[in-house]
C-alpha cells in the first residue's frame, strides 16, 4: 500500500532554503506529497563518547518509535556524525521496506574535506542522501548502476558521481514512471 505522504523532519538547524529546494524533487521521484516538519530530540543519549559519534541504530529506532506514524514514510535529518558498529561512519540509514530512515548532513559539506564552501554541492549531496534513504524505505536495495541514486556511497566522491534520480530499473521497482 502506497503511503499517503512522506514526512521529512529536521532535527537541528538547517537553512530552510536547502530543504524546500529538495522537497519538490523528492515529490517528483516518489510521486507522493512531502511535508517538512521540525523535530526536537535530546541527542546526548545517542552519543558514544568512545567514538565521538552518534549511534545511527539507536537514532533510527527512536525515529521509528516516536516520529514515524503509520501510512507515512518518515526521514529524520540530522547534522551529527553517524556510525554503526561495523563502519567508521555512515551518511544515513533506513529500515528496508520500513517506515523510516535517517540522514546526516555532517559529512556532506566541502569544508569537512578542506575545500571551499559550495552551497550547490552541499544541497546536491543532501538531496541524494535523502532520496537514497527513502528509496530503502520503499524496498529498494543498492543498485549497480553507477549513476543511480541507489548506488552505495562509501565516500563523498561516490555521492558526487551519482545522479539524484532513480535509474529505469529502480523506477520500475518503485512503480513510478
Amino acid at each position: 500500500m502506497k503511503p499517503e505522504k512522506i514526512k521529512i523532519i529536521s532535527f537541528g538547524y538547517f537553512e530552510k532554503k536547502y530543504l524546500r529546494e529538495i522537497l519538490d524533487e523528492i515529490e517528483h521521484e516518489f510521486s507522493i506529497p512531502v511535508v517538512l516538519r521540525e523535530g526536537h530530540l535530546d541527542l546526548s543519549e545517542f552519543f558514544d563518547p568512545a567514538r565521538k559519534q552518534y549511534d545511527a541504530n539507536k537514532l533510527l529506532k527512536e525515529i521509528e518509535t516516536n516520529f514515524a506514524p503509520e501510512r507515512k514514510k518518515t526521514l529524520g535529518i540530522f547534522n551529527v556524525d553517524l556510525f554503526i558498529p561495523i563502519l567508521t561512519f555512515i551518511y544515513g540509514q533506513a529500515f528496508l521496506n520500513g517506515r523510516c530512515g535517517i540522514a546526516s548532513a555532517y559529512r556532506l559539506t566541502n569544508e569537512r574535506y578542506g575545500l571551499k564552501p559550495d552551497e550547490t554541492v552541499f544541497t546536491d549531496r543532501l538531496r541524494k542522501e535523502i532520496i537514497h534513504e527513502l528509496g530503502h524505505t520503499f524496498g529498494l536495495y543498492h543498485c549497480i548502476n553507477p549513476t543511480c541514486v541507489m548506488r552505495s556511497s562509501t565516500y563523498v566522491e561516490d555521492i558526487d558521481q551519482k545522479d539524484w534520480r532513480f535509474c529505469a530499473k529502480c523506477r520500475k521497482e518503485l512503480g513510478v514512471e
